[in-house]
């Protein structure tokens, strides 16, 4: 990866510690509020349930050189996600009456895991830390991940509201494939549509666009 002058190399490494917790609660708030937000806010409320709900073992971490955490890559697999929490996590924070509603809302969301692939659980970095590489450097180590665990293809999924998220995943030789459009959902989420993005592991960005043709 060429590094231009404002791009940085961060420290990657499996996984967040305890203490980080509620910051990479405020950094998942942070990518997430505009999709989410109408379903977790109010925000002091969102920070607390997700500070919770989201689970070191699926995540892929950044930080700078100091170990100040930059930015999360997000993975899905049969054994769990990095967002987490069930009814009883949503009932501590919003009340049974509140959790209710939201996990209904939130279920809408959930993806199924297929063999071989390696689903993506969200990506996100830094607001004051975007543009240096941060999550360019994430999705190598997600691929070099789905590599060592034998996957033979990466997954996501890009909302129609984040057109820079998609820019960066065709950059890396993600291709667009099936458009799921939610209908009058679009009044709870903050997007109309997703689209679902694919690439071959160990391929070479050409070929892993001719892959999902």
């Amino acid at each position: 990866m060429s590094n231009g002058p404002d791009t940085v190399t961060p420290i990657l490494s499996p996984g967040f510690d305890r203490g980080e917790r509620d910051h990479a609660a405020r950094l998942f708030w942070q990518a997430f509020r505009d999709k989410l937000g109408p379903v977790l806010a109010p925000e002091e409320k969102a920070l607390s349930f997700l500070s919770g709900a989201l689970h070191p073992d699926f995540a892929i971490s950044a930080r700078d050189s100091e170990g100040r955490l930059l930015g999360l890559a997000g993975l899905k697999t049969a054994r769990g996600g990095l967002v987490g929490g069930g009814w009883r996590d949503l009932a501590r924070v919003y009340g049974w009456p509140g959790a209710l509603w939201r996990g209904g809302a939130l279920s809408l969301l959930e993806r199924r895991v297929a063999p071989g692939t390696l689903l993506m659980d969200g990506i996100f970095v830094d607001e004051a830390a975007r543009s240096r590489g941060i999550g360019s450097a994430l999705l190598h180590a997600v691929k070099a991940r789905a590599a060592a665990d034998g996957m033979s293809s990466i997954r996501l999924d890009v909302v129609d509201s984040n057109a820079r998220a998609r820019a960066l995943y065709e950059r890396h030789g993600f291709v667009a494939g099936e458009v799921t459009h939610i209908g009058p959902l679009h009044h709870l989420f903050g997007f109309r549509s997703s689209t679902e993005m694919r690439c071959a592991v160990g391929a070479p960005v050409a070929d892993c666009r001719n892959a999902a043709n």
